[in-house]
């Protein structure tokens, strides 16, 4: 199990330090911006949508290893995928973030983030990612907190 656990650990070091989509998208038919208070995070979303599905996706933002390496890791699972998947998997890494039962089928790398459940406050930033991310499939988003 500790195996497993630094591997995870590893996971999420490398995407903080070498965040994966990071950057803008000049392409992008929707964005987000989402803000954690508690922490300091903040994180704008592009998204490019076409047939109804995820084209491209890229990020851009300051915040702690654990929002960076979220966002990174999303951006790495979402792209190719529907928007009903992208809401799928936004419910199943919820579902993860809250209660450490993992959905390894489902969520992949994603699952190096179980833990967050632990920590209460990093949930939070866990999470931004994912919440901007919903903010931005829905027309007409502003910030996203979150509070």
């Amino acid at each position: 199990m500790n195996d497993l656990r630094d591997l995870y650990q590893q996971l999420i070091l490398d995407h903080n330090q070498n965040p994966r989509n990071f950057g803008t998208l000049e392409t992008a038919t929707h964005s987000a911006k989402g803000h954690n208070p508690l922490c300091g995070d903040h994180l704008d979303l592009y998204i490019e949508i076409e047939d109804d599905a995820i084209k491209d996706v890229r990020f851009v933002g300051t915040g702690c290893a654990i929002s960076k390496s979220s966002a990174s890791i999303m951006t790495t699972v979402i792209k190719g995928k529907t928007i009903a998947e992208a809401k799928e998997l936004f419910e199943k890494f919820q579902h993860m973030a809250t209660t450490g039962e993992i959905d390894s089928d489902a969520l992949g790398k994603l699952a190096a983030l179980a833990d967050v459940h632990k920590f209460p406050a990093r949930v939070k930033c866990a999470m931004l990612a994912w919440r901007t991310l919903t903010a931005g499939l829905e027309p007409g988003s502003e910030t996203t907190t979150t509070e």
